[in-house]
């Protein structure tokens, strides 16, 4: 194992709790790899009908975590919260995901070669999963329906503001794994929330064969940098909405309060708003009176600030911050070019959307600008595993390698070559 930046503080009661989890999760990952679609989805369907069951418990847990939560903003407290609408969304997310495909075993492609042998590209699961993620205890859930789904064993390391939810959640998986005649090491969480911990397992990269890290840019950075496995990231959500001059008003209107004020704390959240000259000076007065009346405070360019009351003048940081916040970065943009040219210099590849009334000015848009979605006239809300249709997500990858936006089952599969043959040989 690798030494890290947080080695001096490791004990050998670390080293040996890491070890265990390593072991426990490769020997899941070997029996789960041959488990039926059957099983897992029986599985997923217990948990989901389990999280219904339960919601007194689990909400009980999570309240303890949110009394103990202390200098968190409103957004991240929403972030942090559990209610029984909440656990019913879970429990659709993982039915959902029980009615797609399984990757595992799927035959992505099969050719019969001039030699007469048969090649087939065969899908299979990456193995073992290390999951990093801060304040939102659902995200346990997803992530440890689509790892068993996939055939991935899932080690899980949530933030010590959610640790109670977390734990109650994942013991709730490991017993229905239990009944189902699954592995029930499949899915396990790191008992402690030391951080000198990430670092001992951050340096598995013999023993854990991905690392996801879900949370703030302090926290990728720290998993990029010290990581010694693959990992599949997720940084900031700077989301971008330009309105075109040929923009519907109430529909730009509906889109931008749907974007920045349903879930502010979310990572598809808006966080910058562009919006054409031609159509300010008749429409944009209002809009912002609007997000000012649901308590959004407005962070302006001098030509902003000039349209309204209350707006604060933006600084030049707050282009590039994702403010997880009811809080709504606005410039005034000439029209298409000068917008995409402010998208390019700020964004973090997350979302940016487009509200226009003219196909031409769409296309141009989805041609020129490259994130992990790029919409028109939608929300940039909707860039979410379950909204596009792909069940539960682990998360949104905003790097183009290995797995580009919302990370679900086919994202936490790799492949093997099958190759039949009647004795060929290679001259």
């Amino acid at each position: 194992m690798q030494p890290t930046s947080d080695d001096k503080f490791v004990s050998a009661g670390h080293r040996a709790l890491v070890d265990l989890l390593c072991q426990n999760a490769q020997a899941a990952a070997r029996d789960l790899a041959l488990a039926t679609t059957v099983q897992k989805n029986a599985w997923l369907l217990a948990v989901a009908n389990a999280l219904r069951k339960q919601q007194t418990a689990l909400v009980a847990a999570n309240n303890a975590d949110l009394q103990a939560a202390k200098g968190l903003s409103a957004a991240m407290l929403d972030r942090l919260t559990l209610t029984p609408q909440r656990l019913e969304g879970m429990a659709k997310g993982l039915e959902q995901l029980a009615s797609l495909p399984d990757p595992i075993g799927r035959v992505r492609e099969d050719r019969q070669l001039p030699s007469g042998i048969q090649v087939q590209k065969v899908g299979v699961p990456l193995g073992v999963v290390l999951f990093i993620y801060e304040s939102r205890p659902n995200v346990t859930i997803d992530a440890a329906g689509l790892c068993v789904k996939s055939g991935n064993a899932i080690i899980l390391r949530g933030g010590s503001e959610a640790h109670q939810s977390n734990k109650a959640l994942v013991e709730l998986c490991r017993t229905e794994l239990g009944r189902a005649g699954l592995p029930v090491d499949a899915v396990q969480q790191v008992p402690l929330t030391d951080r000198a911990l990430v670092g001992c397992l951050l340096g598995e990269g013999e023993r854990i064969d991905v690392v996801i890290p879900r949370g703030g840019e302090d926290l990728v950075r720290r998993v990029s940098s010290e990581a010694r496995m693959p990992v599949l990231r997720h940084y900031t959500g700077n989301c971008h909405l330009y309105i075109d001059s040929q923009a519907d008003p109430a529909m730009a209107t509906s889109l931008v309060v749907n974007s920045k004020c349903t879930r502010p704390g979310v990572c598809n959240a808006l966080e910058t708003l562009l919006v054409q000259k031609e159509w300010a000076k008749i429409h944009l007065p209002a809009l912002l009176q609007t997000l000012q009346e649901k308590g959004v405070q407005i962070r302006g360019c001098p030509e902003v600030v000039n349209l309204g009351t209350h707006i604060v003048p933006a600084t030049p940081a707050d282009w590039d911050t994702e403010f997880l916040d009811l809080i709504l970065a606005t410039r005034l943009v000439d029209g298409l070019d000068q917008a995409i040219s402010h998208i390019q210099r700020h964004t973090s590849g997350h979302t940016e959307a487009i509200v226009t009334q003219n196909p031409e000015i769409a296309e141009e848009f989805l041609r020129r600008v490259d994130s992990a979605a790029v919409m028109v006239n939608a929300s940039t809300r909707l860039h979410d595993g379950g909204e596009l249709g792909l069940g539960a997500e682990i998360g949104i990858s905003t790097s183009k390698f290995h797995a580009r936006g919302p990370c679900g089952l086919e994202e936490l599969a790799s492949y093997k070559y099958v190759v039949r043959g009647s004795g060929q040989t290679r001259a």
